[in-house]
């Protein structure tokens, strides 16, 4: 039997499988070792190229080894600066504050605290669920259908997926999950402005029916834009509703900005789209510069806890938050908030070009470089909102055939069914337009199999 040799693919992903937890994900649907990267590119062992459209889950805003980031990394090592504080406070976390502070709305950011987690989203999320329960005193926590929030205990109770909660006994109690405006899935089988104002309608009802079941809540979480759920924007007038809804029941509301925050959406953040103010933001991925930060950033009055109520060894990332400064920085001097609605305008509506020529599309959505392609089985019957079911499986040879032809793509949504485009916010024109032309020749290649085998 031939062993792979170091240098190819599989020997890497063969000792991978070897000694790495079952539990890793992306490698089994992009089965490459990445060698090289810069920018969009990335090239594996063998000197293939890649159009990275993950991007590190949305991390990399600015792709890969941005020359704002490399630089702002080698002057902290250049000039010795400390690379671990805990929370004790330098120069470089004094700056990124006030980058930050500077970006985030005015009425939001005038009267608010920022709280440094451990390295991940997750713990940001852990965090901010602490904090309203602290701040209130009060045990239940709101979420909606198709939310992700991370893989930690509290995290994943708060997630909609029941997949990883499976073998999981004893998830965080007092959760209780609410209908999230999916259009072409309505849960009422309504869909548009209607189906969205029955969901922000049947949310004030639970709020309010004393025969509910659910007690007074601590506080509610959601994403503006559902990344991992199936990239299922919100409407801007149900974002106001369920505002308002909270705001007058004195119910903190959480925004979760983890892969939406810094431009990705088309605005510095997703929660500017509806202009609301929430009591709470949750950001991390992109505000390291591609380096493991999460804040936690929410109005004063919540700002209940004692000393060392939350702590995290890895909090004090200086050389994240160097990188991130730099990254704000970049982001608000080049407008890429701006390019990325431009672009993603773009990429929309060639991707619903290639609608109109598959027969395998159910819908293209998305805001900014954030989109997502619902892969559906038109073979079967629609339901009466004529939306088809969903086709994991096509979805699956679809990225794979996509990674064949050098594109990077993730899957999410009911079933895996939806292909998600998340390119870094500096793609050029051109680039989306051959990211375009690989899913539509992949797609088209993809749906001859499928009629030749059926």
């Amino acid at each position: 039997m031939n062993h792979p040799t170091r240098g190819h693919n599989a020997y890497y992903l063969t000792n991978q499988e070897l000694r790495e937890s079952n539990a890793r994900s992306y490698p089994r649907r992009i089965p490459i070792a990445i060698k090289e990267a810069n920018g969009i590119m990335v090239k594996d062992v063998e000197g293939k190229n890649y159009f990275d459209c993950l991007a590190g889950a949305g991390t990399l805003a600015l792709g890969h080894n941005h020359p704002v980031v490399i630089e702002a990394i080698q002057k902290v090592l250049h000039h010795q600066l400390p690379l671990h504080t805990l929370d004790i406070t330098t120069p470089v976390k004094d700056e990124f504050i006030g980058e930050l502070f500077k970006i985030l709305p005015k009425e939001f950011s005038s009267k608010a605290k920022i709280l440094f987690c451990g390295p991940t989203g997750a713990d940001a999320v852990e965090a901010a669920i602490k904090l309203v329960k602290t701040a209130t005193g009060k045990r239940s926590i709101f979420s909606f259908h198709g939310a992700y929030h991370g893989m930690t205990h509290g995290a994943l109770s708060l997630t909609g997926n029941v997949s990883p909660k499976q073998s999981v006994a004893n998830l965080m109690p007092d959760v209780h999950f609410l209908p999230y405006p999916y259009s072409y899935r309505c849960p009422f089988q309504q869909g548009g402005d209607l189906g969205a104002q029955t969901s922000s309608h049947y949310v004030q009802h639970v709020l309010d029916d004393p025969e509910s079941g659910i007690v007074s809540p601590a506080g509610m979480i959601m994403e503006i834009v559902q990344g991992e759920g199936g990239v299922i924007p919100a409407p801007n007038s149900w974002i106001d509703q369920i505002r308002s809804i909270t705001q007058d029941r004195g119910i903190p509301l959480i925004i979760d900005e983890v892969q939406t925050g810094l431009g990705r959406t088309g605005k510095l953040f997703a929660f500017e789209h509806s202009g609301i103010v929430p009591d709470v933001v949750i950001l991390s991925k992109a505000i390291g510069g591609s380096l493991p930060l999460s804040v936690v950033v929410y109005d004063e009055s919540l700002d209940k806890w004692s000393p060392g109520a939350h702590a995290g060894t890895f909090r004090g990332n200086q050389m994240a938050m160097a990188a991130g400064t730099a990254t704000i920085r970049f982001i608000q001097e080049n407008k890429l908030e701006i390019q990325a609605d431009k672009l993603g305008n773009k990429m929309m509506a060639s991707l619903k070009e290639v609608q109109k020529n598959s027969s395998s599309i159910g819908e293209v959505r998305g805001r900014g470089l954030m989109i997502g392609v619902e892969i559906v089985n038109t073979q079967q019957s629609p339901n009466k909102m004529q939306s088809y079911p969903p086709y994991p499986e096509l979805a699956r040879q679809i990225q794979h055939e996509c990674l064949k032809r050098g594109l990077i793509l993730e899957l999410g949504g009911r079933y895996g069914s939806v292909v998600r485009f998340l390119p870094p916010l500096i793609v050029t024109e051109k680039q989306v337009d051959i990211i375009c032309e690989i899913f539509d020749t992949a797609i088209q290649s993809v749906e001859r199999k499928l009629l030749h085998f059926t």
